[in-house]
């Protein structure tokens, strides 16, 4: 691409759901790139955390023949777009650059389809986090708790103090979250496998599956009052201003803290779900680019080159409290949350602990995963006990796939 084309080139049309202040910010990185290169940038955000609605808006664009430059899009979604034929080439622009030498295999999954790139990945992001206000545990004599045993002991330490021990926001996506942690600590990788990837019965229909639901009653014991219908941002914010413990959510959360100014190791801990210290359990945004008649156009090959170049994916995930959808970037401006996610990254990929997650599409397709959600959340209400979430979990998943 010679600057001469990057002039010419037209806007891209984002259509993406990172509307929190800590994902603004990040995306604002990629923004400030583009507009180095002479390409203006319209943004369409839907909110949503987990992308729903914005999956809504895309499939009227689409069907309307308008469909965006370039759209968020997390996992299985991905695929079946790409499966439509919606999606753009992005083969020589990658070959170019070499992603297939640089992107692990277990994101490379989810950005090409039939050998082909049809999306930029931007990040990884892991989902198996845990965050908690360091001065609210010092004060209450907690320590970061290690086992299931440890945590409770915690929780309940906090409540009698009068503290909201977990924060959360009742929402599907922020439910399956947390029992995405909750099931991998009791059934252990290969168990998560079983269950949630090749959808095994006897497995969705185990005691261990009926000791997870247990343990999200648990959870939901020591949640306020007010937890329902609570974006996940502002669950966030209950732990950064003291007023809940701990919160369990993706580490798209740090964004927040630092958003806040708050110190990683001084203001705040970060630590993997006790009983998963060894296991990552991620979701990757990407950028699907979609088809604007014919070969990837100027600037759609412009901005996946800048998603995919080390500078970017550094500065990028620096704030938005990700690591990069690369191997070879440096941790070197990373904080201490940050270095210990890549680090945690590598070994579960080296060691085969790296684990799509359920609750964020890179598990089971679409259809599975609302279906778990459906049972999940009716469980985390009140509406389902364990044994009959349990059989209704098997149920669900069987009719879904």
């Amino acid at each position: 691409m010679t600057s001469a084309t990057m002039v010419a080139a037209d806007d891209v049309e984002v259509l993406h759901w990172w509307t929190s202040g800590g994902e603004a910010a990040a995306l604002n990185v990629l923004k400030q790139d583009l507009e180095g290169q002479g390409i203006g940038w319209t943004d369409m955000p839907v909110a949503g955390g987990g992308g729903e609605q914005a999956m809504t808006v895309l499939r009227a664009r689409v069907t309307a023949g308008n469909a965006p430059t370039a759209v968020q899009g997390l996992g299985f979604d991905i695929l079946d777009w790409g499966k439509e034929g919606a999606l753009a080439d992005l083969n020589e622009v990658a070959a170019k650059e070499g992603w297939d030498e640089v992107v692990p295999d277990a994101l490379k999954a989810f950005a090409k389809v039939d050998g082909k790139w049809v999306s930029a990945p931007v990040n990884v992001h892991s989902t198996n986090w845990v965050w908690a206000n360091k001065s609210v545990l010092d004060a209450n004599g907690i320590a970061v708790p290690t086992s299931w045993e440890d945590f409770t002991a915690a929780l309940e330490t906090l409540k009698a103090a009068g503290i909201t021990p977990i924060a959360h926001g009742g929402q599907a996506w922020q439910e399956a979250t947390v029992f995405d942690a909750v099931a991998m600590s009791v059934l252990g990788p290969d168990g998560y496998k079983a269950a949630f990837v090749d959808l095994d019965e006897a497995t969705l229909g185990s005691d261990a599956m009926k000791e997870a639901f247990d343990r999200m009653a648990v959870i939901r014991a020591n949640v306020d009052d007010n937890f329902s219908g609570r974006d996940w941002n502002l669950a966030t914010a209950m732990v950064i201003n003291g007023e809940a413990g701990f919160q369990m959510m993706g580490d798209w959360a740090k964004g927040e803290f630092l958003n806040a100014g708050k110190v990683p190791g001084e203001d705040f801990l970060c630590f993997r779900f006790p009983g998963t210290a060894d296991q990552v359990t991620f979701n990757a945004d990407q950028f699907m680019m979609f088809d604007q008649g014919g070969p990837v156009s100027a600037e759609q090959a412009a901005l996946a080159s800048a998603i995919l170049s080390p500078s970017f994916q550094s500065a990028f995930n620096v704030v938005k409290g990700s690591v990069p959808a690369r191997t070879d970037v440096s941790d070197a401006d990373f904080d201490a949350c940050g270095k210990q996610g890549m680090k945690d990254l590598a070994a579960a990929a080296a060691s085969g602990n790296l684990f799509g997650s359920m609750a964020h599409g890179h598990a089971a397709p679409a259809s599975v995963k609302n279906a778990i959600y459906d049972v999940v959340t009716a469980h985390f209400n009140g509406e389902f006990d364990s044994e009959t979430a349990v059989d209704e979990l098997v149920d669900a998943v069987s009719i879904a796939k």
